[in-house]
């Protein structure tokens, strides 16, 4: 049965976002907000700017590692001009990940293989994510940080089993999965392994950096090394893809960890707001290219399938 309205999904993901804005403002009133804007200078404009290049062509390096590790070609100065235009097509469409899902199917379609190319995009924000997380559990198992209360995650993770299982019931779910992990093991083996661990810890540097200069221009006092635990526990947190522009769960979760480090709730929705405004910035290189219908890859190249592998019919994952 084909469904209706496919369009009305993404934007039904703003519904929960604009519920916890709508909920902070309502708690800690609009002038949280109206200060996250004004604390902007341009300095901290600049600063962004700079963090921004820097993080792009790590993560576009990364890119193009994991698409040659997958036999597609991608040169590096395409993949950060394809990089940019996803940053801000990020930031300003819903769900925050629809820009990874252009410049994932936009470089499949041109390479001749599209289940590889969206896998090569997964792959690389996998390793990102992978990443992000044993930097979060060295800082948070190392370093002081505040008991938050994370009974609603677990319960809602526990929801989601049940659903998982289900969908492994079906055979195009079992077949993508089949792809995507026989390419994880693919890569694996590769001696490009190291260095996109290496261009992960790189890229989560410059969004921790990115956070504290934030702070910083938020009016935050506190030292590094109290605010690094928190600033990590925020990215892993903006990895879920229900967001008005990257706002609402970032806001609501610094607010509350703010609150409970004694920083004041106040001080960590201004943060977020501050943070959302300077990636907002470091993206808009992305409007140069934005304009753009050429691929990344300036040769058209059909790539042979593996026998286990069902090519473009076959489910790709995002993330």
């Amino acid at each position: 049965m084909k469904r209706r309205w496919p369009w009305l999904r993404p934007w039904l993901r703003l519904v929960p976002a604009v519920g916890v804005l709508a909920a902070l403002a309502w708690r800690l009133g609009t002038g949280a907000f109206l200060d996250g804007l004004r604390a902007v200078t341009a300095g901290s404009a600049l600063a962004a700017l700079g963090i921004g290049l820097l993080t792009t062509v790590a993560c576009a390096w990364r890119w193009c590692l994991v698409a040659r590790g997958l036999g597609l070609p991608l040169p590096l100065r395409a993949a950060v001009s394809d990089y940019y235009r996803g940053l801000l097509l990020n930031a300003v469409l819903p769900a925050g990940v629809l820009g990874d899902v252009d410049r994932a199917v936009r470089h499949g379609r041109q390479s001749g293989d599209l289940g590889r190319g969206v896998r090569a995009v997964f792959f690389e924000r996998a390793a990102g994510q992978v990443v992000l997380v044993a930097i979060g559990a060295v800082v948070l198992f190392t370093g002081p940080a505040p008991v938050l209360d994370f009974t609603p995650g677990v319960g809602v993770a526990a929801a989601l089993v049940p659903a998982a299982a289900v969908a492994l019931l079906l055979p195009r779910v079992r077949r993508a999965l089949a792809a995507t992990f026989a390419d994880g093991r693919e890569l694996l083996s590769r001696k490009t392994l190291p260095a996109v661990v290496l261009l992960s810890a790189v890229t989560t540097a410059g969004h921790v950096a990115m956070f504290l200069v934030a702070a910083r221009a938020a009016g935050v006092g506190a030292p590094p090394a109290r605010l690094v635990p928190l600033l990590v526990l925020a990215l892993l947190v903006m990895a879920l893809p229900v967001n008005v522009g990257g706002f609402g769960p970032r806001e609501a979760f610094l607010a509350v960890a703010f609150g409970a480090a004694g920083l004041g709730a106040a001080q960590g929705f201004t943060t977020g707001v501050v943070y959302g405004v300077l990636a907002l910035i470091a993206s808009l290189p992305g409007v140069l290219v934005l304009p753009r219908r050429g691929s990344p890859v300036q040769h058209r190249q059909v790539l042979p399938e593996r026998l286990d592998q069902r090519g473009e019919q076959g489910l790709a994952l995002v993330r």
